[in-house]
């Protein structure tokens, strides 16, 4: 069963090993995946916020300093009234020891989760928003924060640091922040959102513990949910459209079919970078890829900077989000998800692939869900995906592995056995200060929500 660009194994326990022997016959290269620790951390209760506990999906909720796993997951403050409603948990877990709180806020001040990264020296940070209003204050202001723990004594308070801003923005419970860590070069990036003109603000940290403010990225239209990165100071930013519904007859028309208020929409992805995060200013935003026409939908998936200085993109592409709009203003069109990468050099756009094409009207087609990357411990980057798919009417879920072709190609998945496959996850990015590994960490949710899971694979490529 393939997709354009695609060698797909089924999610099918009884043909995956025959399949899955010959492939591995003829891939010597591909690395085999092995479930190590499959596990529910804790559950969460709902904060009716509009953020839940995997909405900052740009920014890394799990990382992974040697053998110490941290998560940063919310907390709902039982009637607690919003929008800042939760409170951050520091987790922790080693190879061999289970999870367990660690660190916890005192009082319910955050909106979003709270995104987390780590040094190669055992130093843990966590970006955080807390309000600075009144509890029940809506769209109130919120004072960003990085705060530091030592790993190797989590019973120490953090050290509170203040990020460095260009002027006075605004900053509120919807900070749409992005947090990247250098965990080598021990350098921190944050970006976060001023909520009146949509404008992101940069603030960097160097290895001298110094912020400095970096100026602002003014996007064409307000953009959201960036993921972030920063290598040996050349700094990286992916970010995706979040307006309301401009085109008046489709909103009305999904109003009526839907009978939401709430419209906005994403279809427009764009990438802004600086080769020196010190001295040069971020490049006006290249617009990546587009659905603007056709009333599509655009989810950024991953970023990622090798060694070499390119940038890696993944992201979701739906050129039509809806059938009915589809039916009225695109007749005669196929619906469909596609999984995307674009390749970058220097600003510019070298190579386009689609890794997964899917018709969603055929059965026994996957349909990608979700994807992250992955660099394993030689570097090799690697693709995660949640997938669908539906055979004689049922449907059922899996993760897959495989490399980034070298050059457009067949992409090979092998599957990792999870006995509940994650439909959304955060891994232990680079993006993170994790370092690249052949242990691939995974903090998501799978069919068993409230629940909120972790698994460990080891990627084994002694085969």
């Amino acid at each position: 069963m393939t997709g354009k660009n695609t060698t797909f194994l089924p999610y099918n326990h009884t043909k995956i090993a025959s399949i899955l022997a010959v492939f591995l016959i003829g891939c010597i290269t591909q690395s085999k995946p092995v479930v190590e620790v499959e596990e529910i951390i804790t559950s969460f209760a709902p904060a009716n916020n509009g953020a839940g506990p995997l909405w900052c999906y740009g920014a890394p909720l799990i990382a992974r300093c040697g053998e110490d796993v941290f998560v940063s997951i919310i907390e709902t403050g039982a009637g607690v009234p919003g929008l800042c409603n939760t409170r951050w948990q520091l987790w922790h877990r080693t190879n061999t020891e289970s999870w367990s709180i660690v660190r916890s806020e005192g009082r319910y001040r955050q909106r979003e989760p709270c995104p987390i990264g780590v040094f190669s020296d055992q130093a843990v940070f966590l970006s955080v928003n807390p309000s600075t209003e009144p509890t029940g204050t809506k769209y109130g202001p919120c004072k960003p924060e990085i705060l530091e723990f030592d790993a190797t004594k989590l019973s120490l308070d953090p050290v509170i640091h203040e990020p460095a801003w260009l002027g006075t923005p605004h900053f509120t419970d919807h900070s749409y922040r992005g947090f990247a860590t250098d965990g080598i070069n021990k350098e921190l990036l944050m970006v976060n959102i001023d909520a009146q003109t949509g404008e992101q603000y940069i603030s960097f940290r160097d290895a001298l513990d110094n912020w400095h403010a970096k100026g602002k990225i003014s996007f064409p239209i307000r953009s959201c949910y960036p993921q972030v990165v920063l290598r040996d100071r050349s700094a990286h930013v992916l970010a995706i459209g979040d307006i309301v519904e401009p085109n008046e007859e489709w909103r009305k028309l999904k109003f009526e079919k839907l009978g939401r208020k709430w419209d906005y929409v994403f279809r427009r992805l764009f990438y802004s970078t600086t080769p020196d995060i010190r001295n040069q200013s971020f490049i006006e935003p290249i617009e990546i890829d587009s659905v603007e026409d056709t009333a599509g939908h655009i989810t950024n998936l991953d970023l990622h900077v090798d060694a070499e200085g390119l940038t890696h993109i993944l992201y979701l592409k739906q050129p039509y989000q809806y059938a009915f709009l589809r039916d009225k203003y695109f007749p005669d069109k196929q619906m469909a998800v596609n999984l995307e990468y674009v390749l970058i050099r220097s600003g510019t756009i070298i190579r386009r692939q689609i890794l997964v094409q899917s018709p969603m009207d055929q059965q026994e087609e996957l349909v990608p869900v979700y994807a992250r990357f992955h660099a394993d411990g030689d570097n090799i980057l690697h693709i995660v995906l949640s997938g669908r798919i539906t055979t004689n009417g049922k449907i059922s879920y899996g993760i897959f592995l495989a490399p980034v072709p070298d050059n457009p190609g067949e992409v090979n998945w092998v599957q990792i056995p999870l006995k509940r496959p994650m439909r959304t996850f955060f891994t232990n990015t680079m993006r993170g200060g994790s370092k690249a590994s052949d242990l691939l960490d995974l903090f998501g949710i799978a069919d068993d929500s409230p629940n909120l899971r972790y698994a460990r694979i080891q990627l084994d490529r002694s085969f």
